[in-house]
């Protein structure tokens, strides 16, 4: 198997499932790449939100809504892909990948040049819909990947696939915040997405995918779906709106918000938070063993509701720092050990049921978004008082009328902590769910793994 370090994997030796013919190593690399890219793009446009408001005078709400339409894309892709996954081909749906990711950046950048052909606000929405299918035709076809080839260490594959995550977060918001500082706008930042796009899709074209687990052992298409019926998978589907909710919602409004709080760049806390995720994850398989994963759930739960709480309330750097600290740990190993559960106790459902468990997570984020955005408006508009409208503010600033971006800024920075508050309250479902599925697993003997031609699923 291979080594578990921050490098991009190397050629390997194949994993214990025997995919001879297959290069596992090449395999694994190419779905990190694909992963940095997606990842890019999130960071990317957390350092463009601001900018997206201003230049086509839209406040944080319709900037909240226009992004979501990435996580309704994913939701969309990865739950069809998923579906899809084994009739149309891993490498067909990657491939696809590369296109809708190149494409849709280049709509969003070239949304003044379509201001003609619609508003700047559907053309945005439509640019970010694209990218998100992106990003969920890439989710569908990678984690049933490294499912299949680490069928016996999935928990922790999945973490250390998913450490990508955090570190194309790291590469694309040093990108963005370097960028900017060299003065280039925000079309030149966004667009630096396409370069990882070019390179993965270069590589799907010359690498052979395996059939997924579930194909490769005959399992058919109606068992398949009859998994996603089983009470516990949709105790667990239901739980990911809200580990979703508590994790990228945040990490999408952190640098649009906490920059006016905290004194300093809020890109920067997430590239800080995403350096730890980054390492942390590469050890969640003792942690899985030592607690059970369900058990990382339920601690990963108590600290992001905590840390979500103290970035509320983070007025300077330092508690700004302990606040991500509490709140990166507890978020890191959410999405992967979510989908990582999923595939152990649910390995019949194969790519569906993991698809199924990104189109709850990036559902949850296409309500999520806008709501933050909303409650961000509305305690900016509480700051303002009532002699003063938002809307006509955000369009004075873009006019650059005297004393406006000034006004705007001391609000916005009233407002600003207000919406983190609110999404921490969404932690405390969490840990009574999680909290009661490891009182009944410890119950049962401890929590089991499935193997598929074993013992009955869970």
């Amino acid at each position: 198997m291979m080594a578990d370090n921050p490098q991009l994997p190397a050629a390997e030796a194949p994993a214990a499932t025997d995919h001879s013919g297959y290069n596992a190593g090449m395999l694994f690399l190419l779905s990190c790449i694909s992963l940095v890219a997606a990842a890019m793009v999130f960071s990317l446009r957390a350092t463009i939100l601001e900018d997206l408001g201003l230049t086509f005078a839209l406040d944080a709400g319709q900037v909240g809504a226009a992004v979501g339409a990435a996580f309704l894309g994913f939701a969309l892709s990865v739950f069809l892909g998923s579906a899809l996954c084994d009739a149309l081909g891993m490498r067909a749906l990657l491939g696809l990948a590369a296109v809708f990711h190149i494409a849709g950046v280049l709509v969003v950048i070239g949304t003044s040049a379509l201001a003609g052909v619609a508003p700047a606000y559907y053309i945005l929405w439509a640019g970010m819909f694209i990218v998100g299918l992106a990003h969920g035709l890439v989710e569908a076809v990678i984690n049933p990947l490294i499912a299949t080839l680490y069928a016996d260490d999935k928990t922790h594959k999945l973490n250390v696939l998913h450490a990508w995550w955090p570190g194309g977060l790291i590469i694309g918001g040093l990108l963005g915040f370097a960028l900017a500082k060299l003065g280039l706008n925000w079309q030149v930042r966004f667009g630096v997405v396409i370069l990882p796009s070019v390179v993965y899709g270069i590589m799907v074209a010359a690498t052979r995918f395996p059939p997924t687990e579930r194909a490769a052992h005959r399992v058919s298409a109606g068992e398949m779906w009859s998994q996603a019926l089983k009470p516990l998978f949709v105790i667990w589907f239901l739980m990911m709106f809200l580990t979703a909710a508590s994790e990228l919602g945040p990490g999408q409004w952190v640098d649009a918000t906490l920059t006016k709080t905290v004194g300093f760049k809020g890109i920067l806390l997430l590239v800080y938070v995403s350096g730890l995720m980054f390492v942390l994850r590469h050890f969640a398989g003792p942690l899985a063993h030592r607690l059970s994963p369900v058990g990382l759930m339920w601690v990963s739960s108590v600290l992001a509701g905590v840390g979500l709480l103290l970035l509320s309330v983070a007025k300077s750097p330092v508690p700004a720092m302990v606040a991500a600290t509490v709140w990166g740990a507890g978020v890191c190993y959410m999405w992967p050990t979510m989908l990582g559960v999923t595939s152990e106790r649910f390995p019949k459902g194969g790519a569906l049921l993991m698809g199924l468990m990104g189109t709850a997570g990036n559902l949850s984020i296409y309500f999520v978004l806008p709501w933050m955005g909303r409650i961000y408006d509305d305690y900016t508009q509480r700051a303002l008082g009532a002699g003063v409208q938002l809307q006509q503010l955000i369009e004075d600033v873009g006019k650059k009328v005297p004393g406006a971006a000034e006004q705007l800024e001391a609000a916005r920075t009233t407002g600003a902590p207000y919406a983190f508050r609110y999404v921490a309250a969404v932690c405390i479902v969490l840990i009574v769910v999680f909290g009661a599925i490891w009182l009944y697993d410890k119950a049962k003997g401890g929590y089991r793994a499935e193997k598929i031609g074993g013992d009955a699923d869970a």
